[in-house]
């Protein structure tokens, strides 16, 4: 019998159609449907369903050197960009997927067969978005993204400033990611199109946090409609595990102080004043989103629903169980769980890797890039 663990809320007034009462994260009034597991459905060492949510890591390469992210440090996989047949193979393994996310540990359009990707998952009546750093947003690609049918693109940008965006990641390329949203927002509105929905990205940190309001106001500048603001990810407790800005003394997660209210405060009156949404990583509202850390004795990854309703699958084929533990843990082959190239997926999902993630999941040890999930930063 495989042991389970009591789902923590519910929400009411699902937007799927004929959906009733579903299972929820704690406030969490975005999370998308996908997320969300059946009604009765039982989070047990045994999924009982398959991922509706697939993370496909189309490249792991990257043309920038961000000082929050681990690839910038570490060589994790083989550097690899997934061909359209790749892409396809892993794809036909997800019969339920209704939404495809197309990132991981890269940038998304250094794969040249990415919009004939996202034809395929179009095709198949899938939701399908991924996040890009922008710097390579040419008015070729611009067409290609607006043509292929994509739902949504997601900017990451982390300062208003070009100094402090060339600070944290790495190059002085503030003023190309301009020049392409707005040419990105143009080119729907010449093509008379109403995807892909557009987002600014921000990964909040104790040297952008003041410029948050400033990345509002630009994206009301550039046309933008939504902002969203993320919690750093440090990808290890000890002081000597960290490296460049991924460290506890840059994070902004749960050090709640009257100055960051302040902050948050002015976006949200801004965005409603510019008509720009406002919100956070996760489907938190973005001041919750930073004061929610909790003790570890409360066991706050035990909110979470990704083990049982979403796959992630690295451009070498390796399934990891979120798209957060690549970020929160330095043993990276601790979270392979299996390769999908060399088993099929149907086979690695219940198989002993994946039960025993899940067994440990209920107890006051999981793995150590879940035990830190709501304690140094959330879902």
């Amino acid at each position: 019998m495989s042991q389970t663990i009591p789902l923590i809320s519910e929400y009411t007034g699902s937007s799927l159609p004929g959906a009733t009462t579903v299972p929820i994260l704690p406030e969490q009034p975005f999370l998308p449907d996908a997320y969300r597991l059946p009604v009765g459905a039982e989070r047990g060492s045994v999924a009982s369903t398959t991922p509706r949510v697939v993370f496909i890591e189309v490249t792991n390469r990257c043309n920038l050197l961000c000082e929050t992210c681990p690839r910038t440090f570490f060589t994790r996989e083989p550097l690899k960009s997934l061909t359209y047949a790749e892409f396809v193979r892993i794809a036909e393994q997800f019969p339920a997927m209704t939404r495809a996310v197309l990132h991981g540990i890269g940038e998304p359009l250094l794969n040249r067969d990415l919009p004939q990707m996202i034809r395929y998952l179009k095709a198949r009546n899938m939701e399908v978005l991924f996040n890009s750093n922008g710097t390579l947003l040419t008015p070729k690609w611009q067409t290609e993204l607006v043509s292929s049918g994509l739902d949504q693109f997601r900017c990451s940008i982390d300062g208003a400033e070009a100094a402090t965006y060339a600070k944290i990641r790495g190059a002085d390329l503030l003023h190309k990611i301009k020049e392409g949203l707005a040419g990105l927002v143009a080119t729907k509105a010449r093509l008379g199109a109403i995807t892909p929905r557009i987002s600014i990205w921000c990964v909040a940190t104790q040297e952008n946090l003041h410029e948050l309001p400033d990345l509002v106001r630009l994206a009301a500048q550039l046309g933008v409609p939504e902002v969203y603001l993320q919690r750093m990810v440090f990808f290890g407790q000890e002081t000597t595990d960290q490296y460049g800005m991924a460290r506890r003394e840059h994070a902004i997660f749960g050090q709640h102080n009257d100055y960051q209210e302040q902050v948050i405060l002015e976006c949200e009156a801004l965005s409603r004043t510019l008509g720009v949404e406002f919100r956070a990583s996760g489907a938190r509202d973005p001041l919750h989103s930073l004061v929610a850390a909790r003790p570890e004795d409360f066991r706050p990854w035990t909110e979470c629903l990704r083990p049982w309703t979403t796959a992630y699958i690295t451009a070498n084929g390796n399934c990891l169980p979120c798209c957060i533990a690549p970020f929160a843990t330095n043993d990276y082959e601790s979270i392979i769980l299996g390769n999908l190239f060399t088993q099929p997926f149907s086979t690695i999902w219940n198989g002993e890797a994946y039960q025993q993630f899940r067994r440990d999941f209920f107890t006051a040890q999981p793995h150590k890039a879940c035990a830190s999930c709501g304690v140094y930063w959330s879902l």
